[in-house]
């Protein structure tokens, strides 16, 4: 196979055409040196190569790409391909433009001495834990070839963006989720007076109890009530139930969906295992 080429970013990078007229991005070590647009290319000289189908994504990869340094870029295509390994299933193709924006990004702000926290780490590792194992490996894999040192707070970060290329969401929308399931534990602590394990079984019991329901809010997936459990439950523990219920109403507000009520006996049910614990 041949590609011919279109655009030459860098010496290592090309935007070519395929012989099924498909745009991609060809990689390679000195892969554009002394060459000429239109001129064709073998298969066998290029080492990575990934099809960017949707044309506005094409326009900000080839705008983004320009910038960056290229032994940076190849440590960078080469986490993306550790990802596609990792997760070996559908990755949204746009974890090319925007974990690279992100990642070059995050290594200018370390150059120039800029602290770089996540409030929501805690979270974010209980909340996706597979994502979170491979953006440690993402991590560790800049560590050695860039040595560039990324803190710990970048592994939520880059989890985020795998998982928003795994189940196909804006990013943007992944991250409220994450932040707004950390203001609901926040209130919850405050509620009851306490500090919350972070590395407790019962804290991540409730943290992924709440990302399912947000996500069954988001399929509109109604659940069943237990009537009679409901009903024991507002008479017996009326403190969790209501708190609940303001939890909810956060949900609603933020989601701008409705929320069913099966929902709150349910989330009655970790708040009171909680509590018990705190006695």
């Amino acid at each position: 196979m041949a590609f011919k080429i279109k655009k030459i970013l860098n010496n290592n990078v090309l935007i070519a055409q395929s012989e099924q007229e498909a745009e991609v991005v060809l990689i390679g070590k000195g892969i554009g040196f002394k060459r000429q647009v239109n001129a064709l290319i073998k298969q066998s000289e290029v080492e990575k190569l990934f099809v960017l189908r949707d044309q506005s994504e094409q326009e900000q990869f080839k705008k983004l790409l320009p910038y960056i340094k290229e032994d940076l870029l190849k440590v960078i295509i080469s986490s993306i391909e550790l990802i596609r390994e990792r997760t070996e299933g559908f990755l949204n193709e746009h974890i090319h433009v925007a974990l690279t924006d992100h990642l070059v990004f995050a290594v200018n702000r370390l150059m120039r001495g800029m602290a770089i926290s996540n409030p929501f780490l805690l979270e974010t590792k209980a909340l996706y834990p597979y994502e979170y194992e491979i953006a440690k490996e993402v991590v560790k894999l800049f560590n050695e070839r860039a040595h560039i040192y990324l803190p710990e707070g970048e592994i939520g970060f880059i989890a985020l963006h795998i998982h928003s290329a795994m189940v196909n969401r804006d990013i943007h929308e992944i991250n409220t989720h994450s932040q707004m399931i950390g203001k609901l534990i926040q209130i919850i602590e405050q509620q009851f007076d306490v500090q919350i394990d972070r590395e407790s079984i019962d804290y991540m019991r409730l943290v992924r109890h709440l990302r399912y329901t947000i996500e069954r809010v988001l399929r509109g997936e109604k659940v069943e009530e237990p009537e009679k459990i409901a009903s024991l439950l507002k008479s017996e523990y009326p403190i969790c139930y209501n708190l609940s219920w303001k939890l909810i109403k956060i949900m609603q507000q933020t989601l701008k969906q409705p929320v069913y009520e099966a929902e709150a006996v349910y989330l009655t049910m970790h708040l009171q295992r909680i509590q018990n614990k705190m006695k």
